[in-house]
């Protein structure tokens, strides 16, 4: 065993990799036994030519800090996690669920509101959200699909049990990174890949350029997509690229469009107007029209809801599609695949306490310093407090906003996140981390194999977010024995 590995422990916590025992899970037996077979410097030099892909290949992200935005390179850990393909497979079920029925809330909501009537969920949590957009009642998508789109948080506790920890479906970030540290992954470790039955990744842009094709509204073998991104001052604007570029779409910004006398949408082109018939949506709804929402948008598109209205046009994640992007909805949602869909939930929320409701509002201020407290809509590991990671003044700052906005705020116990070996500052250290998968809905359902593993490159932080810091590696679903 090389020098890096010796003092490697996994501690209370359940190990993506190693056992309590220390041998290697049978999955990922030939990626452990190669690594413990590389020593210090071979494991340095691995690190460097992963780096150097990262530069070559242009991945990087933005961080917003004050008064500036800064670039950065992807940070990125070239150790993958593993999971066995028999263990992913119940998962993706649960997750292909998930979303299904997810898509039967947003469509009731907007149409019959048929569960708010039935008291399975509260109606004031749901028409009283800043999610919540009048402009989009009446209307039912193609499929009934709205959040064609699902990017959902998963999460092991100490007993390598999966859990959702949050569903995003506005604008789910991350997927191009997923394909890119797969990527990364084959220049750093070439070797290994010859012992391995990888399910693939690369094949994800024209997963997603099949579903967005099933939902245009004129029948033609290539319609034409378009991916309508704020530009390049956008932290994902990369990935918008990265994802227009592999389904050999348009990348256009909000003024490249115009909505005709016909309510038809139209790319301008040095050639003239071209119809567009699908937009995949990396804009905030807010901001995509500046009739229906916010009139002082200069990013969106003039009459784009009203094109979408009257069928001319279908939008990817649809406007409105965040109304269950709430993480009070979140606690909801296994009601929900009980209700529409008559099944049970395959995969489990972790345990939440919602603060509007008196006693779980007691519960937490009481017990403040022992779990996460997360606003309801923010997103990127913004305004989250971690209780036993935080201070006193911490905890009382957030009882007094939770006291003054229920509504607004979970809380979730502080689990006991999974941990995989990690090469960080000359040492494989466990590190602990996320997952996420991403579902692709339209007239089928399609789950990632894996997702986006997400590392919190800290010791003993649970914050995995990049903007706060984290890394990420390469997820491998892995057939047969190891």
């Amino acid at each position: 065993m090389s020098k890096p590995w010796r003092r490697y422990s996994t501690g209370r916590f359940f190990d993506e990799l190693i056992t309590d025992g220390g041998s290697p899970r049978v999955a990922a037996r030939r990626a452990v036994n190669f690594f413990k077979g590389l020593s210090a410097g071979e494991l340095q030099a691995r690190r460097a030519a992963a780096e150097l892909a990262i530069k070559e290949m242009g991945i990087s992200f933005t961080v917003y800090t004050e008064g500036e935005n800064i670039d950065r390179a992807w940070p990125f850990d070239m150790i993958p996690r593993v999971i066995s393909a028999r263990e992913w497979s119940g998962v993706s079920q649960g997750l292909a669920q998930r979303t299904r029925a997810l898509n039967c809330f947003i469509d009731d909501i907007y149409n019959r509101q048929q569960i708010l009537a039935d008291g399975i969920v509260p109606a004031d949590i749901v028409l009283g959200s800043d999610n919540y957009k009048a402009q989009c009642e009446g209307v039912s998508p193609r499929f009934g699909a709205w959040a064609h789109i699902c990017g959902s948080d998963l999460v092991r506790d100490h007993r390598g049990r999966f859990f959702v920890l949050e569903d995003n479906l506005r604008v789910p970030s991350g997927v191009s990174y997923m394909v890119e540290n797969r990527e990364i992954t084959k220049r750093a470790v070439p070797e290994l890949f010859k012992n391995y039955s990888i399910l693939p990744v690369d094949d994800y842009p024209l997963k997603l350029y099949e579903m967005l094709t099933a939902l245009s509204p004129r029948a033609a073998k290539r319609p034409n997509i378009v991916v309508l991104t704020p530009g390049i001052y956008n932290s994902a604007y990369f990935e918008h690229a990265f994802l227009a570029q592999g389904m050999g779409a348009e990348l256009v910004e909000g003024t490249d469009l115009e909505v005709g006398d016909d309510d038809c949408v139209y790319m301008r082109t040095v050639d003239g107007p071209v119809r567009v018939d699908v937009i995949y949506r990396r804009i905030d709804e807010d901001f995509m029209d500046p009739e229906a929402f916010r009139p002082e948008s200069v990013l969106g598109v003039p009459g784009l809801m009203r094109a979408w209205r009257s069928g001319k046009v279908a939008i990817a994640n649809a406007p409105g599609s965040g109304v269950a992007d709430d993480k009070v909805i979140y606690a909801f949602v296994p009601d929900m695949i009980r209700y529409y869909l008559n099944e049970k939930p395959l995969l489990d929320n972790v345990p939440t306490y919602l603060c509007m409701r008196e006693r779980d509002r007691e519960h937490v201020l009481k017990n403040i310093a022992k779990l996460v407290v997360k606003p309801a809509n923010e997103s990127g590991g913004y305004g989250i407090m971690v209780g036993p990671h935080s201070s006193a003044a911490q905890h009382r700052k957030f009882a007094r906003l939770i006291e003054k906005d229920p509504r607004n705020y979970i809380a979730q116990p502080t689990l006991s996140l999974s941990t995989a070996p990690t090469y960080f500052e000359g040492k494989v250290q466990p590190r602990h981390l996320d997952l996420r998968p991403f579902i692709l809905q339209s007239k089928n359902t399609w789950v990632t194999p894996g997702g986006l593993t997400r590392v919190a490159l800290r010791k003993g932080s649970l914050v995995v977010n990049s903007s706060q810091g984290g890394g990420s590696k390469d997820t491998w679903i892995v057939e047969g024995k190891a």
